[in-house]
């Protein structure tokens, strides 16, 4: 194996032309020279949620969609731009180039704790043939590779054990419109046993002035000899060749000066000026063009004169092999000039760099999620009524306006299902080729992503203060708003301050015989959006959800309050606290125990810091009217052999009266009235949970019951509803319907009861990146 090893701190002297400032290249040598160089800044290793101690690294390699090896990816040179900040017996400081695979290996790090960081700090560059030269309109895979070993031992011997022990692989594809030219962000998080962050940023240009061997244009293809009209084929190649140098120039000179306006940083371009030399061979036959002979021009000019010189040689006039020689010097030459300039901007402004392309990075993400997401606003009914004379339920005051009004007698399960499809399907016939890193998580079969439809529940009145529909505040309401902020600072006794951080802290609820851990992804994302929170994965109720719903409630109440005090009392040692905001997250039953724990009056005082609330598949209208016969004869049979109490609540079992039940008791308690954001996650496949309990909306079948059970099925409901109905303009009320690509999962038993899906929310994060990266001000 043939590999090159290199200190981080400096080089041996076979790789210090790695480290060498590139000049401009000769002029006869540069048609052959062009190359893209990636350039990959890795700035930081973050520690999510690794399973396992030791050590670690990651190894880069990069390769042609299409499997084309004959040109492949060359490590070209790596910089150390800032001195790693860790102890000393926490990184290997050796990093490796291996000529068998064409790969880099950043310097092992030891990890030993969550939430870990390791400032890396090294850059690593790429060259790639240049694609439209040698014919190719394929796009380019970044391959990272996380490489883990247990062993304590430093030197060769850990050297060899990383080689052998991989770990898991994230990948990016590079668009063939992004090969010419492309600053990002570039966040690579492996997968769920593997959940680390490492912040790093990808740059990529055309460039001259790097020799290769030329193995698919023959040689006398570019004979010096040779003149535009003889060899058509040859001379487009010189047009194809100039035009991607020039495009890449324009691309790179746009993006030097948004990144320096973004940063607030002026970056020096004054000595990017040259003599168009080239241009006089056309000033005879091109008298509209009055072209200077020896004063150097601006940038911004320059481009215009050999812009026009291309557009002559295309259609007018032969080029001469020393005008397309000349003509290619120059704006390699300056090209060059400019990329080494932004290589020493980064460097000279890394943090700053790297923070503006994240949030470029992060605004960029909603469009992209937009074609897994289909989002639209609903009017919330003011209150659903039976009318026996229709034969169905209506909302007061709005009869016949509301779309959500054909839900009442359409099967609103099969027009989920069918408007997830119709997405499904314009997708298959999308070409997606715009100029952004593509994750591969996602993009590697996009049909596979879950579909997710959002609607925005809005009230039917509109307000004359904002663009948005919203109903009169009532008394209640009215108290609420106008008494809360006063609560707050009686209750907590002056500590929240007007110049003071803000504590944000999130609960995480599993649901039924589940696990702590159960939401680990989704608390990952949210870390990634916000890594200042303070989170609690809930353990209080952990091998105890057959208990009664109000003894779970309570033991939620007391882990939550127990954990505040302790965060907030820390928070108040290390400065003053400006406000509180508690967020809770729960699946399936676990937004039942939330709801349990939110109406027990321990919980009273902390109310007011409720925040955002994201109920995934929560049955929160009980199991009343549920569609699923097999589940139901299940959880019959269930009821029967054990009769575990919180199953009896479920289905309405737990008092003869269906008005003295525990789930139709919890609905007339303002659990969700003090929430800033409430987004509830259903799944048109979950057939755990009846469709019309996770959305909190009326279904068929109620809407048909003209008995005492289908009068308290809609009392029940109007109670959730006066919680969710909006009294505030910046309130957020959102229901999400997330369908999951399950054809992988086959016709099994769990797809037919439906426990697939439920399990999806668990196992899958990416609904939850389309949702986070679509309303990140909702989690932050």
């Amino acid at each position: 194996m043939l590999q090159r090893l290199g200190w981080v701190v400096g080089l041996n002297h076979k790789n210090k032309r790695l480290l060498s400032e590139d000049q401009p290249p000769k002029p006869k040598s540069m048609l052959n020279d062009v190359v893209h160089e990636v350039a990959i800044y890795i700035h930081r290793f973050h520690n999510l949620d690794l399973f396992e101690q030791g050590w670690y690294r990651i190894k880069i390699t990069m390769r042609w969609e299409d499997g084309e090896d004959s040109y492949p990816a060359i490590p070209a040179r790596v910089v150390q731009y800032e001195a790693p900040d860790v102890a000393a017996d926490n990184i290997y400081r050796v990093w490796m180039i291996d000529d068998t695979d064409n790969s880099f290996s950043t310097p092992p790090f030891r990890i030993r704790y969550t939430r870990q960081d390791v400032f890396l700090s090294i850059m690593i560059s790429f060259y790639l043939s240049f694609g439209g030269y040698e014919g190719k309109s394929s796009a380019v895979i970044l391959k990272f590779e996380l490489m883990h070993s247990p062993t304590s031992e430093i030197g060769p011997e850990l050297q060899n054990s990383l080689d052998s022990c991989f770990a898991s692989v994230h990948e990016y594809r590079i668009p063939p419109k992004a090969l010419l030219g492309l600053h990002s962000y570039c966040p690579v998080y492996f997968d769920s046993f593997h959940a680390v962050l490492v912040d790093a940023s990808f740059h990529i240009s055309l460039r001259t002035g790097y020799s290769r061997p030329q193995l698919k244009v023959p040689s006398d293809s570019w004979d010096s000899g040779s003149t535009y009209g003889e060899e058509d084929n040859v001379g487009s190649n010189k047009v194809v060749l100039l035009k991607a140098l020039l495009s890449a120039r324009d691309i790179l000179l746009e993006d030097l000066r948004r990144i320096s306006k973004g940063i607030d940083q002026a970056i020096d371009l004054t000595g990017i000026t040259f003599k168009p030399d080239v241009t006089k061979s056309f000033h005879s036959s091109s008298p509209s063009l009055q072209l200077p002979d020896s004063p150097p021009v601006s940038v911004e000019k320059y481009a215009y004169l050999v812009n026009c010189l291309i557009l002559t040689a295309e259609s007018l006039q032969p080029l001469s092999w020393d005008d397309m020689l000349n003509s290619f010097q120059s704006v390699g030459s300056q090209l060059l000039y400019l990329w080494n300039t932004f290589l020493k901007f980064h460097r000279e402004n890394t943090t700053k760099v790297i923070e503006f392309l994240r949030n470029s990075w992060a605004n960029d993400r909603r469009t992209e999620c937009s074609i897994w997401m289909v989002c639209s606003k609903v009017e919330m009914p003011h209150q659903y009524i039976s009318n026996r004379v229709e034969g169905t339920s209506l909302y007061r005051g709005l009869r016949g306006r509301s779309s959500s009004t054909r839900r009442s007698i359409d099967d609103p399960v099969q027009t989920a299902i069918m408007r997830a499809e119709l997405q499904r399907r314009g997708i298959a016939q999308m070409k997606i080729n715009n100029r952004s890193l593509q994750d591969m998580h996602i993009f590697e079969d996009t049909l596979r992503a879950p579909i997710v439809i959002v609607e925005h529940l809005e009230n039917m009145y509109r307000c004359s203060s904002v663009n948005s529909y919203f109903s009169p505040l009532e008394e209640k309401g009215r108290y609420v708003m106008e008494n809360g902020f006063r609560a707050i600072n009686k209750l907590s006794g002056g500590s929240l301050l007007q110049n003071g951080r803000v504590l944000r802290l999130v609960v995480f609820v599993h649901g039924f015989q589940g696990h702590h851990l159960d939401l680990r992804l989704i608390r990952n994302q949210w870390l990634l959006i916000d890594p200042k929170i303070q989170f609690l994965m809930s353990e209080s109720n952990e091998d105890k959800t057959s208990e009664d719903f109000r003894e779970m409630g309570f033991r939620l109440a007391q882990e939550v309050i127990s954990f505040l005090k302790r965060k907030t009392d820390k928070a108040s040692r290390n400065g003053t606290l400006k406000d509180i905001k508690l967020s809770f997250v729960g699946h399936s039953i676990g937004n039942l125990i939330i709801r349990s724990a939110l109406a027990d009056r321990i919980m009273e005082p902390y109310l007011k810091y409720l925040y955002t609330y994201v109920s995934i598949s929560g049955p929160h209208l009980g199991y009343m009217y549920s569609s699923n016969t097999i589940f139901n004869s299940g959880m019959w049979l269930w009821k029967k052999i054990k009769g575990p109490q919180c199953i009896h609540q479920l289905t309405f079992t737990d008092d003869l009266d269906l008005e003295n039940t525990f789930i139709y008791h919890l609905s007339k308690k303002n659990t969700m009235e003090n929430f800033r954001n409430v987004i509830l996650l259903s799944s048109p496949q979950d057939g755990y949970v009846p469709y019309h309990s996770a959305r909190i909306e009326l279904c068929p079948a109620a809407s048909l019951d003209f008995s005492k059970q289908g009068k308290v099925f809609l009392k029940m409901l109007n109670n959730c509803l006066d919680q969710l109905r909006t009294h505030s303009d910046h309130r957020v009320i959102m229901r999400c319907d997330v369908n999951f690509e399950t054809s992988s999962h086959g016709r099994s038993l769990n797809t037919l009861l439906g426990r697939a899906a439920h399990i999806e929310f668990l196992e899958c994060d990416i609904f939850v990146k389309f949702i986070m990266w679509s309303f990140p001000e909702l989690f932050i």
